[in-house]
């Protein structure tokens, strides 16, 4: 044989052969594809969840920020109504922008009302 013989590649023709399915193999094959899929999707919820866990987490830590900023807003507001409602700042306001003046001694009369008081049930006198 001539070097030559080997380079030329013959045709072969193997359309009349047909090769049988492995059925173990193919079971096999099945089986692994299943077994990776469940370890793929176990995997995944995993994840899933995780991630739902963090989430949670965060926005629980947003709506604390939140309330803090709320409650201060509140402590802040409620000071300031308290500063508002204060006698002094009103006596000043009423002196100062309506010229009011503070009543002199004799000037003030205190009335008093005077609540009757309820009639007693009526009541029987045993008589002997």
């Amino acid at each position: 044989m001539n070097a030559i013989d080997y380079a030329i590649n013959r045709d072969v023709r193997n359309t009349t052969i047909v090769r049988e399915v492995d059925r173990t193999r193919q079971r096999e094959l099945w089986r692994w594809v299943l077994f990776s899929l469940l370890l793929m999707g176990t995997g995944l919820f995993c994840a899933w969840q995780h991630l739902q866990f963090l989430q949670q987490g965060y926005l629980v830590a947003r709506t604390q920020t939140l309330r803090a900023a709320e409650d201060e807003t509140t402590r802040r507001l409620k000071l300031e109504i308290e500063t508002l409602r204060a006698p002094q700042r009103i006596e000043r306001l009423a002196t100062e922008r309506l010229h009011m003046v503070a009543p002199q001694a004799g000037q003030v009369i205190v009335l008093e009302r005077v609540v009757p008081s309820e009639t007693p049930p009526s009541s029987i006198v045993a008589t002997r």
